[in-house]
């Protein structure tokens, strides 16, 4: 027999919908499918179903998500931010009228709910020392606008890495490609045209890593010799490539289960959601060849 479909019903005892709705900023990322597969473990084991929307890493559609959601009376909202969010003043459709809102990922420094969050300045910070460890002294950061706390977070902790050890850095070491399908490309390209080479990257993202890895093995770099490369994400893309990408370990299934749980313990009263909220789930360091220079000399 065909599997029964599940439809939402309000339950007019509770005045619950049964229905907890998702914000993300795109669905064509490993981090995002692997968070939306935790949420939807935990959401589905409860008996809620889930909405998700997408805002396209654009707040004014963000902001449309967040009425859209307020409109279908969602009984709680799990989301991670655009690139361009400046604030969370537009979750005040759900905010104003009591709709707990769990922020992950990336979040505001002040977000006015609970959030879930990787301790992106401590991760930062790892993959920095690990190529000053290699022997790197001359090492560029590949990042995202600093605007979002993720990436800011990423670079403080680089930066605190390089003044822990003594090594100087300059603006020119910041690299803050734009766009999305050519920002490895182009960040290879800057890499490219420095005097003298930096010998170590810093890449914040796997798959930028990855393209930026290959188009300047493509000049003759080679990788880790010449400069080694550390990324983030531990995304698929970084074991299928050679030398496979060390990276940081982002654990989006747990983030994702980690988010909903939060949400989920707050609707049932077992738990409040305030901006004091703030819970850190464990990510490391994944060291693999594309970072190791000792052991390729």
């Amino acid at each position: 027999m065909p599997e029964k479909k599940r439809v939402a019903v309000y339950d007019l005892a509770s005045r619950k919908s049964k229905t907890v709705g998702v914000i993300v900023p795109k669905l064509d990322s490993h981090f995002i499918t692997t968070a939306l597969k935790g949420i939807q473990e935990i959401t589905t084991e409860s008996g809620y179903d889930i909405i998700i929307t997408h805002s396209q890493e654009n707040m004014e559609k963000e902001a449309a998500n967040v009425r859209l959601l307020s409109d279908r009376s969602v009984d709680g909202v799990l989301a991670s931010l655009s690139v361009e969010t400046k604030g969370t003043a537009h979750f005040s459709p759900l905010t104003d009228k009591g709709t707990p809102v769990v922020f992950f990922d990336r979040v505001e420094d002040a977000c006015s709910s609970g959030t879930v969050v990787i301790d992106n300045a401590r991760c930062g910070y790892l993959a920095t020392e690990h190529l000053i460890r290699q022997g790197c002294r001359r090492i560029a950061i590949i990042t995202s606008d600093l605007k979002r706390d993720v990436y800011k977070q990423r670079y403080k902790g680089f930066r605190e890495a390089l003044d822990s050890y003594g090594i100087a850095f300059s603006q020119e070491l910041l690299l803050l490609p734009e766009g999305d399908s050519d920002t490895g490309t182009d960040a290879a390209q800057k890499v490219l045209h420095m005097k003298p080479l930096p010998d170590g990257l810093f890449i914040t993202n796997d798959l930028t890593a990855a393209i930026c890895m290959h188009t300047l093995n493509e000049a003759g770099i080679r990788v880790p010799e010449d400069i080694a490369i550390v990324g983030f994400n531990n995304d698929p893309v970084g074991r299928l490539i050679t030398p496979a990408l060390t990276t940081i370990d982002y654990p989006g299934f747990e983030i994702g289960k980690t988010a909903a749980s939060t949400l989920l313990a707050h609707l049932s009263g077992r738990k409040t959601v305030t901006e004091r909220t703030t819970a850190i789930v464990p990510s490391s360091l994944i060291i693999r060849n594309s970072s190791l220079r000792s052991q390729a000399s």
